[in-house]
This record gives C-alpha cells, structure tokens and sequence, in this order.
C-alpha cells in the first residue's frame, strides 16, 4: 500500500489536526540520558521475584484479572503510608497503565468536550496532549522567568478561566523545579472558589526530592489528587504502572471510564513483585540523587546555567541555539532531551560513568563556544 496520503488527509478531529505525537528521539549511541530513565538494571533477586509471580499468573490467563487490583493497591497504599507521610488506605489508591493513563482517565472524568484544564508551562507536555485527546480545553498558566509558579499570577488565572481540571507538576518536567505546599493550597482554594475543580498534583519524581511529598494535603480536600509512577524511583519504565492517591469517591469516579480489566494479570504480579524490594529500589535512588546533584555542581563550575532540581534530571543552559548545542552533545555520543524550552536542554541522572562521559561532552563544548 503506498502512502499517498498523511493524517490531516484523514477525517480526525479538528483539534488534532497538525499535531505531532508525543516521543523523544530513540538513537542508538553510548550515553543515553534522555528520557529520565532510571540507569540501574533491577537487581537479580528482584528478577527471579518476578518470574515467580509472572509464572502463577501464568497458570490462570485463561481467566480475566483483578478487575478491581485488590491486592496492588493494598500494597500501593501501604507504600504510601509508609513513605509519604500520611495514612492511607487501599480505597484511596487507583492503578492504571501508568501515570499517563490515570491522567486519561481523570481528564475522561473531570474534562471532556465543554470543560477545561489547565497547567502552567513549561511543563508535562503530555497533560496538554491528554487534554486535547479527550477533547478537553487547554489552558496554559503563568510561570516566572525562574520556572517557578508566581502564586499570585496562577491564582489570577484560575480565578479568570475557571477550569475544570488544574495541574501542578512537582517536582517539575522539564525544569526540575518542586512547588510549595503552600502554593499547592492556595491554587486549591482559588479552584473551589471559582467552581468545585479537580486539582492533580503530578509527582511523577517526587521520590528524587529534596522535599517531602505533598501527599498529605489530600486530607480534607476531596478535589485534590496526587498522582505517582513506577516508572522513576522502582526503575520500572518497562512495566507501565502508575497510580493515584485521593477521596475514595474519585476512585469510584474514574471506575466509570476505565476500560474493563485494564490492568493485566503479569502487569499486577511484576507491579507486586517490584514492591516487595522497595527498600533495595530507593537505595538506587539515593545513589541517583547524589549524581543528580554532582552533576549540578559540576555544571555551575563548568559555567553553565542550572535550574534548581528535585528530580532525576536537570535543565542547563543557556544556548543562543538548543537544538545546535543538542546535536554538539549528541556528535560526542551522548543523547540528551531538547524540549523545546528556548536556550535550554535537559539532561537525565545516569550512572557515574555516564554522568562522567556527558560532562566531558558538555565541558568540550563549552570550550568551542569561547573558542
């Protein structure tokens, strides 16, 4: 079949038309820090945990899973309790094909064709794509010349568009930048206050903070969901799970769109698995999070621009030309995220050795450009 034609050729909505889709450049060379993967293979006795638990799933593929993901969200709960701060129970937590897939279904609920949300960029860019997937109106909020939110600014902006759906990033993606609880709570009450909204706080890296979890703040606040993944701190990329934490009746909510057995019988058994070596997991984040801050050392003395960061990564510039310095790096054989933030790029914590071999890369650049 040839390709005479191209997507806009086709009848798809309007709102897509002219729109790429969601991905960063899969290239194969030696140092790939571009995704905000975590670098460190799942150790042995994980694995083997892991085929023992995909093996009993095995035996009753014939049979649907767990509808409901009784026991992972148990054992999500109790992750959360112990780690964020705050008691919470399996009637709080949702699980879902990763933290993308919750946000789809929050925006199925609370969003939708008439309603709105929005999210103050730079920022998550899959929330603005979510949106417009689900035909929800998107919004794009005030954020400093420093990437952090000016409450005072973004409290205007709810108050003057009145959205349905409100996301805070924290820590952010691309910048790095975590956000206060006390601007978490005054964004709460400025949506409640122009109209009961839903208000998600996305803390995707929140285990590579400085700080503490917002988590916490959903006491009390039955509009407010804070979101989370595996896919960081459990260096599970691969497994697609992420989940939610919030008032049980917006778990009960999002059961209204979900699509029936969503998450498979291996997803939930390898999900499981993962959670019984938390504590050798969050140890690699610990190593991830000394080389997140080497790397910002390293790159102030190199003479670059650095946000401050409370993620697994970290935005430096700045460039007259990203995307020409991009190329640069990636000439010398490392792969690093242009995100479109002018005069920026956005480099992920990798190993030693790969954090060694971005920063000669770097170095040697900027060497050329005083050249």
């Amino acid at each position: 079949m040839t390709r005479d034609l191209g997507i806009d050729d086709l009848p798809i909505r309007d709102e897509l038309r002219g729109k790429s889709p969601y991905g960063a450049p899969q290239l194969d060379v030696p140092v790939q820090l571009n995704t905000n993967e975590n670098p460190y293979e799942l150790p042995p006795e994980l694995v083997a945990r892991i085929a023992e638990r995909v093996a009993a799933a095995a035996r009753t593929l014939n049979r649907y899973p767990d509808r409901d993901a009784v026991e992972l969200r148990t054992e999500l709960a109790a992750y959360l309790t112990r780690t964020g701060r705050h008691p919470v129970a399996r009637e709080n937590v949702w699980a879902a094909n990763g933290s993308n897939e919750v946000i789809q279904q929050l925006l199925q609920t609370f969003g939708g064709p008439g309603r709105t949300a929005i999210g103050f960029e730079p920022s998550y860019s899959m929330h603005a794509l979510i949106a417009r997937g689900t035909g929800t109106g998107w919004i794009s909020g005030p954020r400093r010349a420093d990437f952090t939110i000016d409450t005072a600014a973004a409290e205007r902006a709810v108050a003057e568009h009145r959205p349905d759906v409100v996301f805070i990033t924290s820590p952010n993606n691309p910048t790095g930048t975590a956000v206060a609880a006390e601007t978490v709570l005054a964004l709460y009450e400025a949506a409640q206050a122009a109209k009961p909204s839903l208000v998600v706080v996305d803390e995707a890296y929140v285990e590579f903070s400085h700080r503490d979890s917002l988590l916490p703040l959903i006491e009390g606040r039955p509009n407010l969901v804070v979101s989370r993944t595996m896919s960081k701190a459990f260096g599970a990329a691969g497994l697609r799970l992420g989940y939610l934490a919030a008032h049980p009746a917006v778990v009960d909510a999002v059961q209204l769109v979900r699509l029936p057995y969503h998450l498979s019988a291996v997803t939930q058994a390898t999900a499981l698995a993962a959670l019984e070596h938390t504590d050798t997991l969050l140890g690699y984040v610990e190593q991830l999070k000394a080389e997140r801050d080497r790397l910002v050392t390293e790159l102030r003395a190199a003479g670059f621009d650095v946000t401050e960061s409370d993620a697994n990564f970290i935005q430096f510039g700045t460039f007259d030309d990203s995307h020409t310095a991009w190329q640069k790096i990636l000439d010398r054989g490392v792969l690093v995220r242009d995100n479109g933030v002018p005069g920026w790029l956005r480099v992920t914590a990798g190993t030693p050795a790969e954090n060694d071999a971005f920063l000669e890369a770097v170095r040697a650049l900027k060497k050329e450009q005083h050249a």
